[in-house]
């Protein structure tokens, strides 16, 4: 049987043409970018998902109500949701700045619906939570925080973990990327994120008999509930919208809002408010007064089953800073978690769960900085008012390793 080698020059022009195949394929991706509002108000909606349908290529809105999306190739479709807003399909054939207006959902609160009903869907939502709870999810997620101090900037940090998590919390995360600046302060929080890695709707791991959550056997108990409308078309779907707070005789402080789908049962968005947050500091001169934490946590949206994985999570606390003989201070630390690149595929990283003994710090100067990752990363989401605050950082070099070293020194050889 004869056999036929092909020519050495015939393989070196296939490879490079599939190399400048591929290098076409990638220079095809477009990068769409717009904004979302409400149709009627014309108000930003924040947080509202951009996903390409059929596909995990997708994206959230910032603060702005901006989105930035890369997608294979035009003309493409896009699939615009948010909570409250009746969902849209665009078909996009140019990289033109998008305005995309999402009408009002129609909000019904049904009259046949006992007052019983509301905990009947917390209910319903926490068992669904503790059936699901070893479900995980593995993938990236990008976090920013910023700290003021009179409303002017005194630190930034930016990571990316990558994360496992289940269907009410942060199960462990690992460093990724990440920096730090701050500048000369009465206090820092480089250790802030702890309350985002901690915090979760349910924890299997605590004794739900006395658990104060929401999501727990005790919510008849605990709280007080009311449903304020069903998001959605009529009442035998949608999402419930119910608000929540501690009974006064209750020591412990909450309240908020939860929004459950009716037909799965599923937690869509919490948003929880701690009015009476207490917290301390290294130094014991200084206390926090007045202090207000506020949580939310938000779903990906049509999820398969009863359950989604994490998409957004949101912390901010505002707080009077006091010491003896000075001034209150105004300290506001907001921070924002975008999940992105989930799968149900197993990956074998050194995840850890939160500890207050974590040093974000440390494991930030760990890795080496890398200035690309941050300059041209569409995940990377800032309002105009974060980009002013980071351009600010950045040219002063707060970014230790951005800092140019100077040039070494000729050495005296002798001749």
């Amino acid at each position: 049987m004869r056999q036929f080698l092909a020519r050495p020059s015939v393989v070196s022009f296939f490879l490079l043409a599939v190399l400048l195949g591929a290098a076409h394929l990638s220079q095809a991706q477009v990068q769409l970018r717009g904004v979302v509002r409400d149709k009627e108000t014309k108000e930003v909606l924040p947080f509202a998902s951009v996903a390409v349908p059929g596909t995990t290529n997708g994206t959230t809105t910032n603060m702005e109500g901006e989105f930035f999306l890369v997608v294979k190739e035009l003309p493409a479709t896009l699939l615009f949701s948010e909570l409250n807003h009746v969902r849209d399909t665009v078909r996009v054939s140019s990289n033109a700045i998008l305005d995309i207006m999402l009408a009002p959902a129609t909000v019904v609160l049904p009259e046949v619906k006992v007052a019983s009903f509301p905990f009947q869907l917390v209910d319903r939502a926490f068992r669904n939570l503790q059936r699901n709870y070893r479900r995980s999810y593995y993938g990236k997620a990008f976090y920013r925080q910023t700290t003021r101090i009179d409303n002017e900037p005194t630190e930034l940090q930016e990571v990316v973990w990558n994360v496992k998590s289940n269907p009410a919390r942060i199960d462990g995360t690992t460093l990724a990327q990440g920096r730090y600046a701050g500048r000369p302060a009465p206090i820092n929080l480089s250790n802030f994120s702890v309350y985002t890695r901690k915090f979760g709707l349910f924890d299997a791991q605590q004794d739900s008999t006395t658990s104060l959550a929401l999501l727990s056997p005790n919510v008849e108990k605990n709280y007080l509930l009311e449903l304020k409308g069903i998001v959605g078309e009529d009442s035998t779907g949608g999402v419930a919208e119910i608000s929540f707070e501690t009974r006064p005789e209750v020591k412990y402080r909450a309240q908020g809002t939860i929004w459950i789908d009716i037909e799965t049962n599923q937690v869509v968005r919490y948003r929880m408010v701690q009015p009476s947050f207490t917290g301390s500091t290294n130094n014991p001169r200084q206390k926090f007064e007045n202090a207000k934490l506020t949580i939310e946590m938000s779903f990906h949206p049509g999820g398969k089953g009863s359950v989604a994985p994490l998409e957004l999570m949101k912390m901010d606390l505002t707080t009077d800073l006091t010491e003896p003989g000075k001034k209150p201070l105004a300290l506001t630390v907001s921070s924002f978690t975008f999940f992105y690149d989930q799968s149900t595929t197993p990956v074998r990283l050194p995840y850890a769960r939160a500890s207050l003994t974590d040093r974000d710090l440390d494991a930030i100067r760990a890795k080496p900085y890398d200035p690309e990752f941050w300059a041209n990363n569409p995940v990377v989401k800032r309002t105009p008012a974060e980009d002013e605050v980071i351009a600010a950082f950045e040219k002063r070099g707060a970014f230790g390793t951005m800092v140019k070293k100077p040039a070494a020194k000729p050495t005296n050889k002798l001749q």
